[in-house]
């Protein structure tokens, strides 16, 4: 077992000693019981059968001990410290007691016996020297004690051969001390250096958890931050056992981008830090809550939907309080939506798709407020969902088409124009509306392409219908806000050459809210060509007059729900005043929604020339509206136009 630089040297030492101490045991066992061999019938009973046996016994025992499995207490440095120097001790002692038992057993026999004698003294040395290698101390010790007493014996005796010997013996052990010492200082040496390492992997290792802790921690706020949030709501889901509830939320807040962006991003971070430190401050011990970007927070709470809507609201409240930033004293408020676990979703993807939802209806339905998601949301996204995913991967030039529905005068109920109305036929869902055909492509970006596809469809139709009629072609506030929109539409009335005087862009008032400069913008350079502006679905608005009055308009189309009121003498008295205003301001008027004869007599008897609805005209496609139109009679069109 190697101490690779994990522990102290002297606890390195001693498992290094573990490898071979062991071996010189065995090695001095062996040699003590060849030497009593070869003298059994030289030597006293007692020399080569008690001695040895006690010798050899003693060296087996020592040889079990080291063996034994290590144990937590020989990592101990000063238990090991004590033990080497018991080490040290016990060798000089055992080295001692064998040579004193080979010089008595020298006593007897003859010139071979005495020759073995030299050669176990000799390998009994070197063989400690090489096993003790990592204790050097006891290693220099044996040699010394050893090789000491064997050239005082052998000077004793007077034999040259046996001085020789020793002397050899002698210089050998000297060689071997001195590469012993050289690799004991290269293994300390090697020890130090990998403890170093170790101590730096170490430091790296810290620095590493460090990093980790940083990179899952918001530097603004000093919350967890989005990949913190996502691995926790993962390792969540992967623990959560049957009854397991808990409830993911999303915060977000409100009225965030004015501040932002008229004090200063500086004020915004600044007004971050401290609703950060207000979300820590509420925050219980069973719930997470993280920035997960923008001004957007999210939150895992361990309970259910009823104890997360009450933090919830807590931290609203927090975030809600005013902070005072410099000099100024700025608030702001915060929208929530909540998705449970198990009853919403399983999955981490889902809930927080879900939370984001119940978030987004908040903000719009139910601002400043928290919208838990249930069943309701969950017909209503999965509808979206689907309209979504279908706008994705329409082939929208085979999959929508136009229908056009006839603008018709009363004084002889002839066409004046059609009215372009989109329509999406999509291979997995049908028919799909084109409020939802709009909105879909808004959410998915493709408004812009939608658009254009369509309106290459209008100048198409354009040039097939008789130069008489002009063609309404709706915008919607996305078209108006979208400059490269505009550009795209007046480069293809460029091209195909269209006369702009037959081209009437509708918009509706709910469109102009959103930036009514960008859309007074568009709509000044459609109008500079020669196309007409309509101002649709009137008198629904929220700024009518002031649209009326400010915008480029040439028409106005009054709303279907109008038409309704025709039967009424007050609803006659209301529209009469409003084609009135229309014709105060040079401006035509249309009144939609026209579905019985006597709203149709209404209408001409209130002053109307124009008029559209399905008593007159259904929607059709471009080869019905031509064919129809070419078999329009002169004089009584009437019988002929009218849908049954």
């Amino acid at each position: 077992m190697s101490s690779a630089g994990q522990h102290p040297l002297p606890v390195a030492q001693f498992l290094r000693l573990r490898e071979h101490i062991p071996a010189l045991y065995g090695l001095l066992s062996m040699n003590a019981a060849i030497l009593a061999y070869t003298h059994r019938e030289l030597a006293p009973g007692p020399l080569v059968l008690t001695v040895p046996a006690i010798l050899i016994t003693i060296c087996v025992i020592r040889m079990l001990v080291w063996m034994r499995p290590v144990t937590s207490q020989d990592l101990d440095v000063a238990f090991v410290t004590r033990r080497l120097q018991r080490v040290m001790v016990l060798a000089v002692v055992l080295s001692v007691a064998y040579l004193c038992w080979a010089l008595m057993l020298d006593r007897y026999g003859g010139p071979y016996e005495h020759g073995h004698v030299a050669i176990f003294v000799a390998v009994t040395v070197l063989g400690c020297i090489f096993c003790l290698t990592f204790l050097p101390i006891a290693a220099m010790l044996v040699t010394v004690a050893v090789l000491g007493s064997f050239l005082v014996y052998c000077f004793a005796t007077g034999s040259e051969v046996l001085v020789a010997s020793a002397v050899n013996i002698a210089l050998v052990a000297a060689i071997l001390i001195k590469v012993l010492r050289d690799y004991y200082d290269s293994f300390v040496r090697l020890e130090l250096s990998q403890r170093e390492l170790h101590s730096e992997r170490r430091q790296a290792q810290a620095l590493g958890e460090e990093n980790a802790r940083l990179a899952q921690t918001d530097a603004l706020t000093g919350l967890p931050n989005r990949r913190y949030f996502f691995a926790a709501l993962e390792r969540l889901l992967e623990q959560a056992g049957p009854g397991d509830v808990f409830t993911i939320g999303l915060i977000d807040l409100d009225r965030f981008k004015p501040i932002n962006d008229t004090h200063g991003h500086a004020h915004g971070d600044r007004l971050l830090q401290v609703i950060g430190s207000r979300i820590k401050a509420q925050c219980p011990d069973n719930a997470i809550v993280a920035r997960l970007g923008g001004d957007e927070f999210g939150m895992i709470v361990m309970a259910g939907p009823e104890e997360a809507e009450s933090l919830a609201q807590v931290l609203c409240k927090a975030i809600h309080e005013k902070v005072r930033i410099a000099d100024t004293l700025v608030s702001v408020g915060c929208s929530a939506g909540l998705a449970v676990f198990p009853d919403t979703a399983m999955k981490a993807d889902l809930l927080f798709d879900r939370a984001d939802f119940a978030l987004y209806h908040a903000k719009r339905h139910k601002r400043g407020r928290c919208v838990i998601f249930s069943r309701d949301l969950e017909k209503l996204i999965r509808s979206e969902q689907a309209i979504d995913a279908a706008m994705q991967t329409a082939s929208l030039a085979h999959e929508i088409t136009l229908v056009y529905q006839p603008i018709v005068a009363t004084d002889e109920l002839a066409p004046v124009g059609v009215e372009c109305l989109a329509r999406w036929m999509s291979p997995e869902l049908g028919e799909i509306s084109p409020e939802l055909l709009i909105s879909s492509a808004e959410r998915v970006g493709r408004a812009r392409e939608v658009t254009l596809i369509l309106f290459d469809m209008a100048l198409t139709a354009l040039n097939s219908l008789p130069d008489r009629l002009c063609m309404s072609f709706n915008l919607s506030g996305y078209n108006l806000c979208d400059g490269e929109t505009i550009t795209a539409l007046l480069q293809r009335m460029a091209r195909t050459r269209c006369d702009p005087d037959r081209l009437i862009f509708e918009i509706t008032e709910t469109s102009l809210i959103t930036d009514i400069k960008m859309a007074d913008i568009a709509l000044r350079r459609l109008r500079a060509t020669g196309a007409r502006i309509a101002l649709d679905d009137f008198g629904t608005g929220y700024s009518s007059l002031s649209s009326l009055h400010s915008l480029p308009l040439d028409m106005v189309k009054i709303d279907r729900s109008f038409a309704a009121r025709l039967d009424e003498s007050s609803g006659r008295r209301l529209i009469t005043a409003i084609r009135n205003l229309a014709r105060a301001l040079s401006l035509e008027c249309v009144i939609e929604g026209i579905e019985t004869e006597s709203q149709l007599i209404s209408a001409r008897l209130a002053g109307f020339s124009l008029v559209q609805g399905y008593f007159l005209h259904r929607p059709m496609p471009l080869h019905e509206l031509l064919d129809r139109i070419r078999d329009e009679p002169g004089d009584d069109g009437a019988a002929h136009t009218a849908v049954e």
